[in-house]
């Protein structure tokens, strides 16, 4: 089994929040600007995409706008006039096309919004219990951020795991469930050609490097304790000890930035 050649970061929009949603406790009059993830690995067959921002008709037609983004304290950020994955893609010289899979961490509306732009046309990884939360005949997961009409397509191939498990050579899912119920995380193994080691996505597990340094519970949850948020952070943080790998943030607004341009500069 060979492993990841390259790795790509994208930012497909930012969300302008409360710090709370990130850190449980917070004051919620303290702000940040977060970006909106996606990686690009290079496996294999071709690109894995993880993530896929924004349904970006949800928040330019009004209407939606309303319905799906009610909180004033919550506001979306779309990078530009067109799709987000369309102008990140095009930003890096990485064709549509040539994606093979995407993989999501979990359904809210910042990471399933884009994957429309994928249905009937490759696979789609998430985890079992994910889906069937999302697809619960119930008001509870649109309350809870997830817009059905994102991923409610019959054309989507989905390819659902239950647990861990190996979805292209070097990238395996971590089930980091809590966040939401079937929130999954990313292992990726580097390749021998480029270096080995690998590094851990922690996406929604842990959005800011405090969250993993100072283990501080998420501000984001469905149906558990706060402090059940903990127990996440703590099994990637002892996975990444003992692979050797680092541990990434999902929404940090200094880190992301900056593993941007590491990647770009070791992947050139």
């Amino acid at each position: 089994m060979t492993g990841v050649r390259r790795i790509i970061l994208l930012t497909l929009g930012w969300e302008e929040l409360p710090k709370a949603v990130s850190v449980y406790g917070t004051p919620r009059e303290e702000r940040l600007r977060e970006p909106v993830p996606g990686v690009l690995l290079e496996c294999d067959g071709g690109w894995l995409l993880l993530d896929t921002g924004f349904n970006t008709a949800l928040i330019r037609d009004p209407a939606l706008y309303q319905r799906f983004y009610p909180s004033v304290e919550y506001l979306p950020v779309l990078p530009g006039p067109g799709e987000p994955i369309a102008e990140a893609l095009d930003q890096v010289g990485v064709d549509i096309g040539d994606i093979s899979a995407v993989a999501l961490s979990h359904l809210h509306h910042d990471h399933a919004g884009g994957v429309k732009l994928f249905a009937g046309r490759v696979p789609v990884h998430a985890q079992r219990r994910e889906l069937a939360y999302g697809m619960l005949n119930s008001p509870e997961p649109e309350k809870h951020a997830m817009a059905r009409v994102d991923y409610d397509d019959p054309r989507i191939d989905w390819r659902l795991a239950d647990g861990e498990e190996v979805i292209a050579p070097g990238v395996t899912v971590i089930p980091t469930y809590g966040h939401t119920p079937g929130h999954q995380s990313f292992m990726v193994e580097l390749d021998e050609s480029v270096g080995g080691g690998g590094f851990v996505f922690a996406f929604d597990a842990a959005d800011l490097t405090e969250n993993i340094e100072q283990e501080l519970a998420i501000g984001g949850f469905v149906d558990i304790d706060p402090q059940d948020t903990v127990e996440p952070i703590r099994r990637l943080k002892k996975l990444s000890a003992e692979k050797g790998f680092e541990l990434i943030p999902g929404h940090d607004p200094h880190v992301w930035p900056a593993m941007t341009e590491r990647f770009a500069t070791r992947f050139s």
